[in-house]
């Protein structure tokens, strides 16, 4: 073991944990570097002993900015609700539909499946749009284009004529809500510390949840309508959510950490001010924040020069991108979509259209509840990767009783549906307890924050794109006049699943009370995912990059320069 651990850069200590030690035999580096390491070892300290409370009564406004921006995610959970229930509205088809032999009217399969992936087509888009323009023009001016942009584009909804028209509308409003995906994680992750940011990057799945909770409600509460509001109604909410949400995002500060990224060494410490509350009880000093945000992103200068979509598969950041990318896959591939047809069973148990959305109704309340009770694990003390991993082991056992369940005689049939339903709706549960809440957390953490938008693009892609593909399969498995897995579909899932808690086993590191610059050095000094927790680091050994210390430096220079003139 000591062979590995000194391979990776670290010594290991006669007793308790080993310590990563660093090579550095140059001399000081100088006044600048010096007031860097300062400012930064003791943020850093302050952070890791900053307790919940204690971040809470610190970042009060970081927290409010934080939920509003992340409650864009509200708007594309609530469309995903709409399009999905519509189908089974007849105004919606005798409007959008053809009518078939028997005097009905229904959605072509082929505009079915447009309608669904349409939106996820645009996302793609706004998703790699997102990963140039939020670094270049900064994430609150990006989201407040893509708010302007979404008001206008909702119009196609309310007013379309035909499929074609909200065809062409899912792909256009999809591409703000691409976007909305990665800054509402980068934003959350950046302007809070970490005693913070598990449960505010986690609060965006509550988001999901919230919007289609909402969307299921109102389709509940137009159900018997006959006319043509019972659709348009619907959409025509979907213009609630954009001005609160401009005015909200207007007057959020700029992520102090993209500011430092571009040089603004001042204004982000007119950020970080304004995120932070007056009457503070802890020891805080914003020059030392900044001091540890300049160090960082001079350390990740240093460790990667470049910051292009290529530069995520170059060096130790393509351990990164990979993980954050499986990170999101397994959100699909651990059996969300044959979860999601837990109404489908319960219908087949004899509930009524009523009774099952209602089902649905609490289905999607469990989002909002899964992430309450996360947070109540994290506050235990619980990691991100423990969460994660045994949270995959649950779910696979579960799949596998969905897969019994299809042994049940014909003759109790109705009860082995209402079985599969309700342990569906558990499985929910526990998916929402662990792996679909503890994600968003993961993948913030995991990637660096020079290279953060990017990664998580390119990670929620290839969510979308395992989406589209299970979302295609899965109906095939179900539907009598195709596989007729009906069950047995879950033996499928379950084995998927197992191969992902055998990778989260060896890939997944720990990154719970890690400061960024400790997560860089340890992806850096190549160190064991099973080991990340029990390594420690001392990341003020490492030469940083002059340019962006020297940035800092005629900052405090200069007030200080100020404060002798005033004297």
């Amino acid at each position: 073991m000591s062979e590995k651990v000194e391979e990776a850069g670290a010594v290991p200590r006669a007793e308790g944990p080993t310590v990563v030690d660093h090579d550095d035999n140059d001399p000081a580096v100088g006044e600048a570097h010096k007031t860097v390491v300062e400012h930064a070892r003791a943020a850093q300290a302050k952070e890791q002993q900053m307790t919940l409370l204690q971040g809470i009564k610190l970042y009060p406004k970081a927290i409010m900015f934080s939920v509003i921006i992340s409650t864009c995610i509200v708007m594309e959970g609530y469309d995903i609700s709409l399009i999905n229930n519509f189908y089974a509205f007849s105004q919606f088809n005798r409007k959008y539909g053809v009518q078939l032999d028997d005097g009905t009217w229904e959605i072509p399969a082929a505009w079915q499946a447009g309608l669904s992936n349409g939106a996820y087509c645009g996302e793609m888009v706004g998703l790699l749009i997102n990963g140039y323009v939020s670094e270049r023009f900064g994430y609150r001016w990006t989201l407040l284009a893509s708010l302007v942009w979404l008001t206008g584009f909702i119009a196609l909804f309310f007013t379309a004529p035909n499929v074609q028209t909200l065809l062409a509308a899912e792909i256009l409003c999809g591409i703000p809500w691409g976007i909305f995906q990665t800054i509402t994680i980068s934003y959350a992750s950046e302007v809070c510390p970490v005693s913070l940011r598990g449960y505010l990057t986690t609060y965006i799945n509550a988001c999901w949840g919230i919007g289609q909770l909402i969307g299921i409600a109102v389709i509940y509460s137009v159900l018997d309508r006959e006319d043509q509001w019972a659709y348009r109604l619907p959409y025509g909410i979907q213009w609630v959510w954009p001005l609160p949400l401009f005015i909200g995002i207007w007057f959020a500060p700029e992520s102090p950490w993209w500011l430092v990224r571009k040089g603004r060494v001042e204004d982000a410490k007119k950020a970080l001010l304004r995120l932070t509350s007056l009457n503070r009880e802890t020891d805080f000093d914003a020059d030392e924040t900044i001091g540890m945000m300049v160090h960082t992103t001079a350390l990740e200068e240093k460790i990667t020069s470049g910051s292009s979509y290529w530069d995520c598969f170059k060096g130790i950041d393509l351990r990164r991108t990979e993980i954050v990318c499986m990170v999101w896959a397994i959100q699909n591939l651990s059996g969300n979509s044959f979860s999601n047809y837990s109404t489908y069973f319960l219908k087949q148990a004899g509930l009524t259209e009523h009774d099952s959305y209602a089902f649905a109704m609490g289905q999607y309340s469990i989002n909002i509840v899964g992430v309450l009770g996360a947070w109540g694990l994290m506050s235990l003390g619980i990691g991100r990767r423990t969460l994660f991993l045994y949270g995959l082991c649950g779910l696979c056992a579960m799949l596998f009783v969905l897969g019994f369940l299809g042994l049940v005689p014909e003759e109790n049939r109705d009860k082995g549906a209402l079985a599969t339903g309700a342990v569906m709706i558990l499985w929910a549960l526990f998916y929402q307890l662990t792996v679909g809440t503890v994600a968003y957390s993961l993948v913030a953490e995991i990637s660096s924050r020079r290279l953060q938008i990017k990664t998580i693009v390119l990670g929620r892609n290839l969510y979308l794109v395992v989406a589209i593909i299970t979302g295609v399969v899965t109906p095939y498995m179900l539907n009598p006049d195709a596989w007729n897995w009906q069950n047995y579909a879950g033996f499928f899932w379950a084995v998927i699943c197992f191969f992902c808690i055998i990778y989260v086993y060896f890939r997944l590191p720990e990154p719970r009370g890690r400061s960024y610059a400790e997560l860089d050095v340890l992806f850096e000094k190549k160190v064991p995912a099973r080991k990340f927790e029990k390594t420690e680091v001392d990341v003020f050994h490492e030469h940083v990059e002059d340019k962006v210390v020297t940035q800092f430096t005629k900052v405090v220079d200069a007030r200080a320069s100020e404060e002798r003139g005033r004297v």
